[in-house]
């Protein structure tokens, strides 16, 4: 059976714009492309949890303007459920996106609706307490992120918090987290160092927080850690990336799905990374997600 992944999280409709170049400061750069699709980390990992082979519930805000209609559609097209999508009027969230030739990006995120998003109904609470794992961002109000975790405990249901964008957490809402995946800037962030410095993130300041701790290190793969002292790389899979836009979130889906399975963390972690590094081949966010089969391609090779 399908393990139950329940993601609280944003929905955002991405404005993606190519060029050979990010702009500097105060500078026009003409571009080669633009494409506008479905996105939101929330959206992302609900889809990608989809498509993984999880049964993914999305919890969460869309705005009642047109782009909210599209969101709900791509949801629903991708196997997501979204009966409990709420609808708020007003305008849905939006990214502007801009990527590279080399496949590097720059995000702005206007919130819209998943601002929106600022508590839990009782049935909400209750779809958490029946998930085998539940997933947030932090696209969406801080508290919710806090309540849904709280209701995740309360329910025995696994937490997973991928803590982007950066921001530092309070103490009481990382108790209710099970697993943190987060990028060296975010790990720098939470642990309370400089994010501008080039030292690795304090591992044990994290995992004084948290019992579980993966660290997603780009081209150069992720890091396992837990508190009981295991501590181990796993390499990236060798891909030509053409996008990374929506690789975290791809890689996050997988590792909740492969865990709901009941894999090992080491084993979900190189699965994972199959799937992160699957998903930069293509051009953009939710339709680049990848596929259980896509996935286990590159995983097995």
């Amino acid at each position: 059976m399908a393990p139950r992944i329940v993601v609280a999280g944003s929905a955002n409709m991405d404005l993606v714009g190519i060029a050979e170049r990010l702009p500097l400061p105060g500078e026009t750069v003409l571009g080669d492309d633009f494409v506008m699709m479905p996105g939101g980390k929330g959206a992302n990992q609900a889809i990608a949890a989809a498509r993984a082979g999880g049964h993914a519930v999305f919890l969460g805000a869309i705005g009642s303007d047109s782009f909210g209609v599209t969101l709900n559609a791509r949801l629903n097209a991708a196997g997501v459920d979204t009966a409990h999508i709420r609808t708020a009027y007003g305008v849905s969230g939006v990214a502007v996106i801009m990527v590279d030739r080399a496949a590097e990006n720059s995000i702005l995120v206007a919130p819209g609706a998943n601002s929106t998003f600022n508590d839990l109904t009782a049935d909400e609470e209750r779809v958490i307490a029946g998930g085998d794992v539940l997933l947030c961002q932090l696209e969406i109000p801080i508290e919710t992120v806090a309540a849904a975790c709280k209701a995740a405990r309360a329910g025995g249901t696994r937490t997973i918090l991928n803590a982007a964008p950066a921001r530092e957490l309070p103490a009481d809402l990382l108790a209710d987290v099970d697993l943190l995946v987060v990028n060296e800037v975010e790990a720098r962030t939470i642990a309370g160092q400089s994010i501008a410095g080039s030292e690795s993130p304090d591992m044990a300041a994290l995992l004084a927080l948290v019992p579980r701790v993966v660290l997603t290190l780009g081209g150069a793969g992720s890091r396992y850690a837990e508190r009981d002292g295991r501590d181990e790389t796993v390499p990236a899979f060798p891909v030509e990336a053409t996008d990374t836009t929506a690789a975290g979130d791809a890689f996050t889906a997988a590792l909740a799905v492969a865990w709901g399975e009941g894999r090992d963390l080491m084993e979900a972690v190189r699965w994972a990374n199959a799937a992160g590094a699957a998903c930069v081949r293509k051009l953009g966010a939710s339709n680049a997600l990848p596929t259980r089969d896509e996935i286990d391609e590159l995983y097995q090779s």
